[in-house]
Order: C-alpha cells, then sequence, then structure tokens
C-alpha cells in the first residue's frame, strides 16, 4: 500500500510539473514571437517600435505599429492599399441590374475605407463592403492595359471575412478592354477576361477561376472554369484571419492558385478547363436515326421451349400446415381482445357529434395464461408444389447487333487553340459582388508580370499584418476551445484525454490492500464472526520456519553422518587391535618367560 501511495504522488507530481512545463513554454515561445515581429518591423519601416505595458502576465503584449503602407518596386500594372483613407482612383457603379426587380436592382450598397474592426496594425487600411443583401460595384482602370502575350500575369490581393460569411463572394473581376468600357455603368454583363477569388453559399466553398476564352471561328465567347481544389477550403472562410489570394497564369498555358503563399490548386489552361478550351474533332450526327429491325437485346426468350405438362401455375405459394394440432387448452370461445372495464366515456362526450361511445380493447387477461384464444386455424407453410407462372428460359439473341450509336461525322464547329493564355487584353480591376454578409475586408491589390516584385509587395504588406496577427493569437487552450466550439465533436476528445489517466491513477491508487482493511473495519462494526486477519501472515511464517528447520536439520544430519564414519572406523581399528592381542596371548611362544 505504502508503494501505491508512492507512486500514486510520483505521477501526480508529474502531471504537475509537466502542466508547468507546457505553460512556461508557451510563455517563452509568445515572448519568441514577439520579438521576432519586432525584429521585422525594424528591418521592413525603420521605425522605433513602442512595447505596450504588460497588463496581464499570462498574455503576451501586442506590438503597437504606426502601420506604413507598402510601396510598390518594380514594374507593375495596379497597386492599390488604401491607407491614403480615400476612394481615390475607384469609381462607384451608378448602374442598375437587368432582368430583376426595380427595389434590389441598383447597385447601391456601401463602401467604405477603414481600418479591419479587430486591427493589429492600427493605421492599416482596405476597402470595407458594408452592406448586407445589397448589389455593390466598385472599380478602378490600371495604370495600362495588360497584354497577353511572352509576360506572365500574377494578381494577388487580401481578404478577410471579419464577420464570417454566410452567402456572398469576394473575388475579383479583371474587365476587359473594351472602346466602350465605362466604369461607371460596370454591372453583372460588362465583359471580364478573369474573374478570381472567394465565394460561399451554404455549405459549399469555392475558390473561382473562371476566364472567358474568345472563339476564334465564331467570335463568340465562352466562361472556362478551372477545376475545383482538392484542398479543403473551410477554415479560409471561417477564422477571420486576413489571407492572401493569388493567381499566376503562365505563357506555356499553366495555372497556379495559391492562398497565403500556398499553391491550392494548379494545371493547364489546355486540359484542366471546364468546358475543354478545343472541341473535339469529331461529333455523332445527329441526322443519324437508328434502323428499325436494329436489335439491341443481348438475350431472348427461348421460342422453342415448352411448359412442362405437370406445371401447376395455380398452385399456391402457402398452404396449411395438416400436420398442426391444436395446443391444449386453447380457449376457443374466449375473444382475444375485450372493451376495457374501467374505462369511462368522457364527460364532454356528444354522441351526435363523436357518435356512439366505445370502450378501448385491451388484452383479454383470461388469455394470458393460455396458449391462445379465438377459433384456432392451423398456420400455413411453404408450398413444396408451387412453382409460380411459368417463363420460357433465355438464351442468346443470334440477331443481337449491339447497342446502336450514331455514326461520327467531322466536327463542323472543330477549332485548335493551342495557346488559349492569349486572353483578351485587361485595363481595369472591379468588384462586383451580392452578399448577406457585411464588413468584408479587402486590400492590397496588385497586377504584375514580375515575381520578385510580386514577392516584395507580398512581404512589406500581407507578410507585416500576417506576423502581427500571429502574435496576437490566443494560447494554446483558448485555441482548442474556439477548435470545439466550432467541432463539438472534440469535446469528448479532450473529456476522454483527461479523465482516461485521472481514473487510471484513482483505480491504481485505491484498490489493493485497502478493500482488506476496509473489511476489517467492517467487521469491528458488527457482532458477526469475523476470521483471524493475521491467520495467512502466520501461515507464511511457519512455512518459512518449517523450511529454515528443514535445513538445519539436513545439515545435522551430514554432519552426524560423518562423524559416525569417523567413529565407525576407530572402532575398527580398536576391534581389530584387540583380535591380535588376544591371539598373541593365547598362542605357545606368548607364554616365554621375558626377559627383564
Amino acid at each position: 500500500m505504502e508503494l501505491k501511495m508512492r507512486l500514486c504522488v510520483a505521477l501526480l507530481s508529474l502531471s504537475l510539473c509537466l502542466g508547468l512545463m507546457g505553460h512556461v513554454r508557451a510563455q517563452e515561445e509568445a515572448e519568441d514571437m514577439d520579438m521576432d515581429v519586432e525584429d521585422a518591423i525594424d528591418d521592413m519601416q525603420e521605425e522605433d517600435v513602442e512595447e505596450e505595458e504588460q497588463q496581464v502576465p499570462s498574455s503576451p503584449p501586442v506590438p503597437t505599429v504606426t502601420y506604413k503602407a507598402p510601396e510598390p518596386m518594380g514594374e507593375h500594372y495596379f497597386a492599390e492599399s488604401f491607407d491614403k483613407g480615400t476612394l481615390q482612383g475607384w469609381v462607384l457603379s451608378q448602374a442598375k441590374k437587368d432582368g430583376i426587380d426595380e427595389e434590389i436592382a441598383k447597385y447601391d450598397g456601401k463602401w467604405e475605407v477603414e481600418e479591419m474592426k479587430d486591427t493589429k496594425l492600427p493605421g492599416d487600411k482596405g476597402l470595407v463592403l458594408k452592406s448586407k443583401a445589397k448589389h455593390h460595384a466598385i472599380s478602378a482602370l490600371l495604370l495600362r492595359p495588360f497584354t497577353f502575350d511572352t509576360k506572365l500575369l500574377i494578381v494577388q490581393y487580401e481578404v478577410n471575412f471579419q464577420t464570417g460569411i454566410d452567402c456572398g463572394g469576394a473575388y475579383v473581376k479583371l474587365l476587359s478592354q473594351t472602346p466602350d468600357l465605362d466604369l461607371e455603368e460596370f454591372v453583372d454583363k460588362t465583359p471580364y477576361t478573369i474573374m478570381f477569388g472567394p465565394d460561399k453559399c451554404g455549405e459549399d466553398y469555392k475558390l473561382h477561376f473562371i476566364f472567358r476564352h474568345k472563339n476564334p471561328k465564331t467570335g463568340e465567347f465562352e466562361e472556362k472554369h478551372a477545376k475545383k481544389p482538392d484542398a479543403d477550403l473551410r477554415t479560409y472562410y471561417t477564422d477571420k484571419k486576413t489571407h492572401l489570394y493569388t493567381l499566376v497564369l503562365n505563357p506555356d498555358n499553366s495555372f497556379e492558385i495559391l492562398i497565403d503563399q500556398t499553391v491550392v490548386n494548379s494545371g493547364s489552361l489546355l486540359t484542366d478547363m471546364t468546358p475543354p478550351i478545343n472541341p473535339p474533332a469529331e461529333i455523332e450526327d445527329p441526322d443519324d436515326l437508328k434502323p428499325e429491325d436494329w436489335d439491341e437485346r443481348p438475350k431472348i426468350q427461348d421460342p422453342d421451349a415448352v411448359k412442362p405438362e405437370d406445371w401447376d401455375e395455380d398452385a399456391p405459394a402457402k398452404i396449411a400446415d395438416e400436420d398442426a394440432v391444436k395446443p391444449d387448452g386453447w380457449l376457443d370461445e374466449e375473444p382475444e381482445y375485450i372493451s376495457d372495464p374501467d374505462a369511462l366515456k368522457p364527460e364532454d362526450w356528444d354522441e351526435d357529434m363523436d357518435g356512439e361511445w366505445e370502450a378501448p380493447q385491451i388484452p383479454n387477461p383470461v388469455c394470458e395464461t393460455a396458449p391462445g384464444c379465438g377459433p384456432w386455424e392451423r398456420p400455413v407453410i411453404d408450398n413444396p408444389n408451387y412453382k409460380g407462372k411459368w417463363k420460357p428460359p433465355m438464351i442468346d439473341n443470334p440477331n443481337y447487333q449491339g447497342v446502336w450509336k450514331p455514326r461520327k461525322i467531322p466536327n463542323p464547329d472543330f477549332f485548335e487553340d493551342l495557346h488559349p493564355f492569349r486572353m483578351t487584353p485587361i485595363s481595369a480591376v472591379g468588384l462586383e459582388l451580392w452578399s448577406m454578409s457585411s464588413d468584408i475586408f479587402f486590400d492590397n491589390f496588385f497586377v504584375t508580370s514580375d515575381r520578385n516584385v510580386a514577392e516584395r509587395w507580398t512581404a512589406d504588406g500581407w507578410g507585416l499584418k500576417k506576423a502581427a496577427e500571429g502574435a496576437a493569437e490566443p494560447g494554446l487552450m483558448n485555441q482548442m476551445i474556439t477548435a470545439a466550439e466550432e467541432r463539438p465533436w472534440l469535446w469528448v476528445v479532450y473529456v476522454l484525454t483527461v479523465a482516461l489517466p485521472l481514473v487510471l491513477i484513482i483505480v491504481f491508487c485505491c484498490t489493493g490492500k485497502s478493500s482488506e482493511s476496509t473489511s476489517a473495519a467492517e467487521y469491528k462494526k458488527t457482532d458477526a464472526p469475523q476470521p483471524d486477519v493475521k491467520e495467512e501472515d502466520e501461515e507464511e511464517e511457519a512455512k518459512e520456519e518449517e523450511s529454515e528447520a528443514k535445513k538445519s536439520e539436513e545439515e545435522d544430519s551430514t554432519g552426524e553422518a560423518e562423524e559416525a564414519a569417523e567413529d565407525n572406523d576407530k572402532d575398527d581399528i580398536t576391534s581389530s587391535q584387540r583380535l591380535e592381542d588376544d591371539i598373541l596371548r593365547r598362542s605357545p611362544r606368548s607364554r616365554k618367560p621375558r626377559k627383564d
């Protein structure tokens, strides 16, 4: 019992030490993260950072930073951080949407330039969609049109669903360069070249990449949709963090879609778009008709089969069991159910309205001890002679010609575009959205053809924002609680993880000889005869004494045997000497006088 108590104390001490070590380690990691963020801010902004006073010892301080907008360092076509605090350069749509009620057709959703509600970088402003259930449209011209020739295209921007997102989009449109482009008339039908970004409704999480491909034969445009990403996108819509969405289009027709600089989708414009860029070279002839005598039946009924003479189609599937016997004690005259004798007609029963009242039926109590009540009937069994309706057996169709298909003919609309990257040039960036959620935050739009320039813009903008948000993240316990709120089944995991070790410790520490002492204590409370609690100990001591006695006896017997052997040797020597002396005395020579 003492050993178990020591082990129990050791386990509890170890658990306490591990918990304290985890807490200290979390604090150290938080402090290290703060130092890293401060160093990054010093390097990028070359400004002094004043740390906030540490009000709560358990929470790491959040750095206070005067945010400096990222500056594009290289060739680019569009850069917007909104840190001037105005919508300068942006045009609000004054148009109305066609085909819907007049009350909701106008693009009257509100836009504001402001900081995020829970910003970690004071001074960092962005474009915020403010209205629910309204149409929003806003756009801005590029510095110069982008032409799809030999340069890659990189489009990136940031989105933060500050209040979550129920149903709505946060995608951007790259508007096509056309002579009649009027940003004040920007609507859903305004020609665009690329649409890219997140969209959600219900449990359908999407990340659009759509481009409008021009048919080289007809001149018509058709939307081509990228395949759905394999990655789980749910977190990006629910964590209320700022995420960076990037689209990279290469002149070799390859594309990449990234979230937070991680590739979530990639492919080729030639093979991974729906519908395909190029139509099939052959199509089915729409004028080709199946011949009337075309036989597509692989099996037919045997025309030579004849129904057997003994086939009885009228035989029932079930028949009464003639071997069954009515059980003894069966009560034929007693009904199985009777009216409840204790039932009373309700006082508000109206026979004119409700009809004649009848007591509810209950099982006949007389039948409870009997095999059954009511008229006895033989049980039914399967009819061994039942065969059912006769049908001829099926055989291979000798006239089977296979499944008919129309013949193939050359596709009159066929074309082969091996360079779908060469899209319609773009000249503006636009947001044309409808959402059931408000306060969607957009920031740091950037269009370029240089990867290094894009990476620098990302580091100066989103990289700093990510570092600041990471420094302010809650501890492990808060993260676990937040995760459990989103996925309630995690509470079961937490409970099992904590409860199972405790149960094992309790079982280990509270079982064993304690039950014996408890039993002895219970005996003391009663006058019932109790066994001698020392009986087992005395038996063990007796066994030990007996084994020691046996060992000593064996040693004594061994010593006595050796002594007896020595005594026997001595006795033999003495007896032989005596015999010699006796012989000499009796011998005649022994009678000679001795010389003195």
